[in-house]
């Protein structure tokens, strides 16, 4: 084998001594320089020093007592800190008829079903029109794509006329099923999904197995990165919900509807407005944390190949 290599790369090179040196391929060379990666790192680094400091002054300020919080011009880092801000929260929150914890139900109920529901639907309407042919797959996808393109204002009055027509309103259901159709998530899936090999599905049906079945065991654990990064995009999507639109009732209201009652409070209560501030930022950045490998993959993924 070595030697059948060797003349291989000889007869290789004997045929590029007869072409011109100007028509020979050149190999492309990555240029680098010292300072060109300097400067690359120095530009980053004031980008992420950008972005950056909103999250540094959020955390600063849930910990500024009040004369720090009202200090002119403002302070970015904290002198004194203290956790002042979070009793007076606590003790506010212990004040309303409405107990702290119902509300944190309430979210979790609301965001948690949001969320699980918007991934299995996505993904259960993306796999036909990723991996099967049948008429009208090009209109279905052409709606959805087109769907993207309206804000939530414009479906606002349509989708409250829907959910009163359904009987739904003032319910977790009014909140909830809403999400399980944002076009979003139904996109990145099918466009994730459609990166799987079809000899892979192809094999499995041979097998025996059902469509069923090769949904669950093989094309999801496939595209776990994709419905991992689909799962944040709605978590962060649900947390800020307040449902002032769809419930009356304060005992299903959400934990994002209580907490902004409490900043707009005015002065009196900036400093648990700065707490609500901390609470309402820190929650999806910790999500997005534990969740984050999978998104990094998602973005730079080139998918499987046949």
């Amino acid at each position: 084998m070595s030697r059948a290599k060797t003349s291989e790369e000889a007869a290789l090179r004997k045929n590029l001594r007869k072409i011109p040196f100007w028509k020979r391929p050149r190999e492309k060379k990555l240029n680098r320089s010292m300072a060109g990666n300097s400067l690359l790192f120095v530009i980053m680094a004031i980008c992420g020093v950008f972005m950056a400091l909103p999250l540094v002054m959020i955390v600063n300020n849930a910990l500024k007592p009040l004369d720090e919080l009202f200090q002119y011009p403002p302070k970015i880092f904290v002198r004194n800190p203290s956790l002042d801000n979070f009793t007076d929260l606590f003790v506010i929150m212990n004040d309303s008829w409405v107990p702290f914890s119902r509300y944190i139900l309430n979210t979790i109920i609301i965001t948690g079903g949001g969320m699980v529901g918007h991934v299995i639907f996505a993904s259960l309407a993306a796999y036909p029109l990723a991996k099967h042919n049948f008429p009208g797959k090009a209109i279905l996808f052409n709606m959805v794509v087109l769907s993207m393109m309206f804000s939530w204002q414009v479906t606002q009055v349509p989708q409250y006329l829907i959910i009163s027509w359904l009987h739904i309103n003032n319910t977790y259901a009014a909140l909830i099923l809403p999400a399980f159709s944002y076009g979003m998530g139904l996109y990145l899936m099918k466009q994730f999904m459609e990166q799987i090999p079809d000899a892979l599905l192809e094999s499995a049906r041979l097998d025996g197995a059902s469509e069923w079945r090769i949904f669950w065991s093989i094309v999801m654990p496939n595209v776990k990165p994709a419905w991992l990064t689909l799962a944040i995009f709605q978590f962060q999507q649900m947390w800020g919900n307040t449902g002032s639109l769809f419930l009356r009732n304060e005992e299903l209201k959400p934990l994002q509807y209580a907490l902004q009652q409490i900043s707009a409070g005015g002065t009196a209560r900036a400093g648990a407005a700065a707490a609500v501030t901390f609470i309402i930022a820190i929650v999806p950045i910790t999500f997005f944390l534990i969740c984050q490998s999978n998104v990094l993959e998602t973005m730079t993924t080139s998918g499987m190949k046949e």
